[in-house]
């Protein structure tokens, strides 16, 4: 299926249904709508980092320290979350746990996301049409970087509220 054709929930500041849209037309109209996010670190605590790939909808060729993306029409965030690191990385059988919910009202990417780790030290198999490059990076690093490189607005704000509340 097209990805611009899949149909996803549009909701309000709530996260309450109002309507359902494509995805293209999402992007288009910047409609809030629901994400699963995922940081995946390994078990020495390095945050997988990856480029998205320059065709990307939105944000393209920018840096992101989290993976996911749209949460299906009647789909839950958990499986949204799921089906994402299973297309984006190749895991199937991770433990994923929930962190927190956040609302993240950036004009090109307004949207209710729940926010997932995991724990993943086997292998990766990124996908080619989602990511340009990933590597795991300590968290010093990724700071630094944050600083440095052009990272997804919506990722960096999870990403800082995440590291946030494990200080």
């Amino acid at each position: 299926m097209d990805p611009a054709a899949e149909i996803v929930d549009v909701v309000d500041e709530d996260d309450q249904v109002v309507g359902y849209a494509a995805r293209a037309e999402v992007r288009a109209q910047k409609l809030l709508h629901r994400g699963a996010t995922i940081v995946c670190r390994n078990s020495k605590g390095a945050v997988y980092v990856h480029r998205r790939t320059e065709d990307k909808d939105v944000f393209p060729g920018m840096f992101d320290p989290c993976l996911g993306g749209m949460v299906s029409r009647g789909e839950s965030y958990e499986t949204a979350a799921r089906r994402e690191l299973a297309e984006e990385l190749g895991i199937e059988d991770a433990h994923l746990c929930f962190v927190f919910k956040h609302l993240y009202l950036g004009g090109d990417n307004p949207c209710w996301t729940e926010v997932y780790e995991v724990t993943w030290d086997g292998p990766v198999a990124p996908q080619a049409e989602e990511i340009a490059w990933g590597e795991f990076m300590e968290v010093d690093s990724l700071r630094a970087k944050l600083e440095e490189w052009t990272f997804t607005p919506d990722g960096r704000e999870v990403i800082e509220r995440y590291l946030g509340a494990r200080e």
